[in-house]
């Protein structure tokens, strides 16, 4: 399964951050990392349900993959 990185709006409470992390869980998902200095985490959720977090207001859905510098 592909990883995603999901992170919430600065005003999301923690009732929506347990939403996004239910709903990864009841599609088939797993949560692998969670943030500490922004509200978010990293699952590895199946591509054909993405969409279905994407569709919540207070979510960002970003493939996770490797970040470079120069």
């Amino acid at each position: 399964m592909p990883a995603f990185n999901v992170t919430l709006n600065p005003n999301a409470d923690a009732k929506q951050l347990d939403a996004a992390k239910k709903k990864v869980t009841d599609e088939g998902g797993k949560i692998i990392n969670e943030f500490s200095l922004i509200k978010g985490f990293t699952a590895e959720f199946p591509a054909d349900k993405v969409h279905t977090l994407e569709s919540n207001e207070h979510v960002t859905v970003e493939a996770d993959g490797e970040v470079k510098t120069q």
